[in-house]
């Protein structure tokens, strides 16, 4: 990685710290969130891994009950859930600010 991310809260580099809020979802998401004071990018993927994973988790039970449709989808928004986090953490690793679409404009205010 050639591109300076800056400096972390806790010594580690910007892109790890970045790629571990996404690895448990809203959990890391809230961890980094808290811990990292310093840092914008690290700030801005946690935020993005609380407002994106949450979000797609909530979607997930609000389809267990809807009959028919919302079985058809659940384990459609499950398999782009995974693609996601996936992609996010790639992302992350690299020293992009790939951004969601709605969940990056919001993590982004938030930062």
């Amino acid at each position: 990685m050639n591109k300076d991310l800056g400096k972390t809260s806790t010594g580690m580099q910007a892109n790890v710290e970045a790629l571990l809020s996404y690895l448990l979802g809203v959990i890391t998401g809230i961890i980094f969130y808290l811990i990292e004071k310093e840092n914008k990018f690290v700030r801005f993927h946690a935020m993005q891994s609380i407002i994106t994973f949450g979000s797609l988790f909530v979607l997930q039970i609000i389809l267990i009950f809807i009959p028919f449709i919302g079985w058809i989808l659940q384990p459609l928004v499950g398999l782009v859930s995974v693609i996601l986090w996936i992609l996010l953490m790639i992302k992350a690793f690299q020293g992009q600010n790939f951004k969601v679409p709605i969940a990056g404009d919001m993590a982004e205010k938030q930062v």
